[in-house]
């Protein structure tokens, strides 16, 4: 018999702090940016995130991006090794969790999806946000780009671009305090979870289930990441059992109904839609999202039901359902 993995416990007192807490050294970075460049400098900065690019005009960003790579503490390389490898083994099964189960399961959030549809990136240009978000896994899963400082650069560019969203979201004055700070701790480390255990739950829910061991490692890889990322130790969770206890929590308290939440599942599902080969096979990628998500869930973000191709969804090959990319 397996013993128990203990688990921390993950108050309201502490998730209603860390709701209202950003990241200083990200936030202080872009203040300086704004105070240097002012809103049109910042504009162009946020589109220089956005590249591959190594070096900005401005020389305490260079600092930042490229410093020298440090991994946490905790960091155990032979367990992000194994997690990488379980990434490459099962990407394509892992890419399905993450357009179909972790994605929507974030906008379920309903006052984190408020930063989201507020800044228009995803619903406007859905397809190119989906782009970007596979460039960042594919990065930061090769270990090669971990010996190169490739990953390293590329999450603390993420870094910044949150806390520019931070300030966008701020400084127009439109944003209630009420909702916690744009991309706060909490958001973030729910993020955090649904890239890595919602991905396993949805792996085991599908019937390719990953080895504990795997499960583990992959948690770990992205628990590194997370950290790189900025988020507080205080929410990264050390195993699997405390990723579902902090999963729930944050879940019991973040999860409603909301225009914003149905508004980019929509964008998400008209897009992965038209990846859909066959017209007969259109509602799939909505019957895959309800099947992984759970009716809760999918009803809360307005998920059409497809009783009928829901029954098959665990049977049916992933390749029937996606064209491979151009």
């Amino acid at each position: 018999m397996k013993p128990i993995k203990p688990t921390r416990s993950f108050s309201n007192e502490l998730m209603d702090k860390l709701r209202q807490t950003g990241d200083e050294v990200a936030d202080n970075i872009i203040l300086q940016v704004f105070q240097q460049t002012e809103m049109v400098g910042l504009r162009d900065f946020f589109k220089w995130l956005n590249t591959n690019e190594e070096e900005y005009s401005l020389s305490f960003v260079n600092d930042f991006v490229n410093q020298k790579p440090v991994l946490p503490d905790f960091a155990d390389y032979r367990m992000m090794q194994k997690g990488m490898n379980f990434f490459q083994e099962n990407q394509e099964r892992i890419g399905i969790m993450l357009a179909c189960l972790a994605l929507p399961y974030c906008y379920a959030g309903a006052d984190g999806a408020r930063v989201l549809a507020k800044s228009q990136r995803i619903q406007n240009d859905t397809l190119k946000r989906l782009e970007e978000t596979g460039e960042f896994i594919f990065t930061v899963m090769q270990e090669k780009n971990w010996k190169n400082g490739i990953a390293f650069r590329k999450i603390l560019k993420v870094r910044l671009m949150h806390a520019a969203i931070r300030f966008f979201s701020e400084y127009h004055g439109s944003w209630d305090d009420t909702w916690g700070k744009p991309v706060n701790q909490e958001d973030m480390a729910g993020t955090n979870g649904a890239f890595s255990y919602i991905v396993i739950r949805g792996l085991r829910k599908s019937g390719k289930a990953p080895e504990s061991t795997e499960a583990e490692a992959y948690l770990h890889l992205w628990n590194v990441i997370s950290n790189i990322m900025g988020v507080e130790k205080e929410l990264i969770p050390n195993n699997l059992r405390e990723a579902f206890t902090l999963d729930k929590v944050i879940a019991k308290r973040q999860f409603r109904p909301s225009e914003e939440g149905k508004l980019l599942t929509k964008a998400l599902l008209q897009t992965l839609e038209s990846f859909v080969s066959n017209p007969l096979l259109k509602s799939f990628p909505a019957a895959q999202m309800r099947f992984l998500l759970g009716d809760e869930v999918a009803d809360l973000l307005g998920i059409p039901a497809v009783p009928f191709e829901s029954k098959l969804i665990p049977f049916i090959p992933y390749q029937l359902l996606f064209k491979p990319a151009e």
